[in-house]
């Protein structure tokens, strides 16, 4: 059997830097991912007076405290990178001068106008022109404030950033549980974070510096189990994490009938640990949209393996796809369609009913590092699959490719 670690999680990377640089002391961040939108970070927090040295494996970031930071000479620039620019709006909001946060690529054409909403409902003088980036920021009083219908991990990380400023109390209400990388940061550094069901309630204060080990990324490690259950393969992807809130996709394969083992070490702030893959003879099932947050990122994958499986498999509320790196609904419909498979999107829902498929047109990738890994997963049933554009993939994982290659050398 094979084994497998994937690269550091992306979403843990960049909230551990952001909440580095307000805390007070020296944050030490172990095991950091190096891509394009982690680079991206590092260079607004270096604009905004952040002092960081690498240390072998680890980054130290000295701490400015939630006060600290200096006013940057020029907008920050995001990158493509929705997460940073969606927290790093949180921490501008509490801010003593004014700033701009812009983006390139397709990070300028996803929507901000919900993001600018729930930051004025704290107060904050947040405006995006024309619901979109640039965001102009503006020194302001944040306050307490009760946000309900929260749809989104980066939006209530962003609402839970601004808190920490704020004069009152802030509570949060999601539609649906997220992932809560933020809460177990903000926890780990002192912040006084309580949850109530499905609200959180953070008081205002400072935070402390602790030191944080980022673990493999499971939305990294997902195209590998994709690929595995696709080639017929036993692997073993170690180090990986598996906080609840992200196993959403393991949970999807499972009830499609995958025989997949998790095996978590009692680690904090974010457990992590192993997951086995075994050969497995999948099968169509239904999603509801109280599936899809703890799977939002593996989407396209769960497509893939819906179209090896036998029977139809139906997706609801997935709608917040349409404004990822791209419109992940039609570049997960145009793949499949690359594929000879059948599959349809109408009133919510998507519909594939799975089967053989075969390579009838190249893969487009519409440049989203996503459609790309699932792509690479298709491949290992249709070799020879041209995938377009493949470099897309270094926005989160420059080493995808010769880690895929290696890993399943023998299905290509």
């Amino acid at each position: 059997m094979k084994s497998f670690t994937p690269p550091p999680d992306k979403s843990i990377t960049i909230r551990a830097l952001l909440l580095g640089a307000i805390a007070h002391g020296q944050a030490r961040i172990e095991n950091p991912l190096e891509c394009e939108d982690t680079e991206a970070a590092l260079e607004c927090l270096a604009a905004l007076g952040v002092k960081f040295c690498r240390d072998g494996g680890a980054l130290v970031l000295e701490g400015r405290g939630l006060k600290g930071l200096a006013r940057p000479a020029k907008p920050l620039n995001a990158g493509e990178s929705g997460a940073l620019a969606r927290l790093l709006a949180g921490i501008l909001a509490g801010q003593n001068f004014s700033s701009t946060l812009t983006g390139r690529g397709s990070l300028l054409k996803r929507p901000m106008a919900p993001l600018a909403a729930v930051l004025k409902k704290l107060g904050a003088k947040a405006t995006a022109k024309s619901g979109r980036l640039p965001l102009a920021v503006k020194p302001a009083k944040l306050k307490g404030a009760r946000l309900t219908g929260v749809d989104s991990a980066q939006l209530k990380s962003a609402a839970l950033l601004a808190g920490l400023y704020a004069g009152k109390p802030v509570f949060i209400k999601e539609k649906a549980p997220s992932r809560d990388h933020t809460e177990r940061l903000l926890a780990l550094m002192g912040a006084r974070l309580a949850k109530n069901g499905p609200e959180i309630c953070l008081e205002p204060g400072p935070l402390t510096a602790r030191p944080v080990r980022v673990p493999g990324d499971i939305s990294a490690a997902a195209p590998f189990l994709a690929g595995a259950l696709l080639a017929g393969a036993e692997l073993e992807i170690t180090g990986c994490g598996l906080n609840p809130t992200r196993t959403g996709f393991v949970l999807a394969l499972q009830k499609m009938g995958a025989k997949l083992e998790l095996k978590a070490a009692a680690s904090f702030p974010e457990p992590d640990g192993s997951i086995t893959v075994r050969p497995s003879r999948l099968k169509g099932a239904a999603f509801s949209a109280a599936d899809v947050p703890g799977m939002i990122d593996e989407i396209p994958l769960l497509a893939v393996c819906a179209a090896a499986a036998a029977g139809v498999t139906t997706l609801r509320g997935i709608e917040a796809l349409r404004s990822k790196e791209s419109d992940r609904v039609e570049a997960t419909l145009a793949l499949l369609r690359a594929l000879g498979v059948k599959a349809s999107y109408s009133g919510g829902v998507m519909r594939i009913t799975g089967g053989k498929f075969k390579a009838l047109a190249p893969a487009e990738t519409f440049n989203d590092h996503r459609i790309a890994m699932a792509a690479a997963a298709a491949a290992l049933r249709c070799p020879g699959l041209e995938i377009r554009n493949p470099g897309c993939v270094n926005k989160s994982y420059p080493g995808f490719w010769k880690d895929f290659v290696k890993v399943f050398s023998s299905s290509f």
